[in-house]
């Protein structure tokens, strides 16, 4: 594509973001409550969810009538451009429902499968995360990039959990195996923003099991245009078996270890 119109799929994944943000964070009723269960009565959609995608797509349909759409909430439109637009209209659902702060929306761009485009909003950070295939990755104007790669032993991983009860015991016992053998772990709630903070040098690295293409298509973009490495198993990527991000020289024996201790099944 021309820079002209990358340009233009970034200036719209940045509004549709910044109004879906507004939205979430001015307009989260007092009780608000779940509207709908998907895996399992813990993995919950709150009508926040929901009114978020429908702005989006909405947003979005109104600029780029002819492009595809797949989002979270089930939006799924073909579209006859070669551009998809992968949204997550609320990353980190759950510490939303309780009031916790780590959430994100998530709008990534493909063009002909490749994510050229990716910015996730965090607004209660205050911070948009931005990225251009080629070009960077940005937090607000400020260019950032990822850590060097520390020694394994001090490594600062971050990741999630699913909400199937099989996939959680499975992955307890990954972290079992890992924990001893890095700094320490953190689990934030929202791939997303795991995903901009290995980016942003918050984090060294980053994996997870059972992630969506809306969970990871713009944070693992950003990631990457901050210098990072992101992959799936070994030799492929990232992928709903199995997601990690990490500078090179970390980045390949954690995928390893990962590997090997079967953290891509239950």
């Amino acid at each position: 594509m021309t820079d002209a119109s990358t340009a233009e799929l970034l200036d719209t994944a940045l509004e549709a973001a910044r109004r879906a943000g507004v939205l979430l964070r001015d307009g989260r009723p007092a009780d608000l409550g779940v509207a709908a269960t998907k895996s399992s009565p813990i993995d919950v959609v709150t009508e926040m969810d929901i009114a978020a995608e429908k702005l989006i797509t909405g947003f979005i349909s109104e600029r780029r009538p002819d492009d595809g759409l797949l989002g979270e909430e089930g939006a799924s439109v073909e579209g006859t451009t070669g551009v998809r637009w992968v949204i997550d209209p609320l990353d980190g659902t759950v510490n939303y429902l309780y009031g916790l702060p780590s959430w994100a929306v998530s709008i990534a761009a493909e063009k002909d499968g490749e994510t050229i485009v990716g910015v996730v909003e965090a607004p209660m950070r205050g911070e948009t995360y931005q990225a251009v295939r080629g070009g960077g990755a940005y937090v607000g104007g400020r260019r950032v990039s990822c850590r060097p790669a520390p020694a394994f032993e001090q490594a600062l991983i971050g990741t999630g959990f699913g909400y199937l009860t099989e996939r959680r015991v499975a992955q307890a016992r990954v972290v079992g195996e890992l924990l001893p053998r890095v700094r320490d772990i953190r689990r934030g709630g929202s791939a997303a923003i795991d995903l901009c903070d290995v980016g942003c040098g918050r984090l060294d690295g980053y994996y997870e099991r059972g992630l969506n293409p809306w969970d990871f298509a713009a944070g693992a973009l950003f990631a990457r245009e901050a210098g990072a490495l992101t992959g799936g198993r070994p030799g492929e990527k990232p992928s709903p078996e199995l997601a990690v991000a990490a500078p090179a020289g970390l980045f390949e024996p954690l995928q390893a270890l990962l590997d090997e201790l079967g953290a891509w099944h239950d």
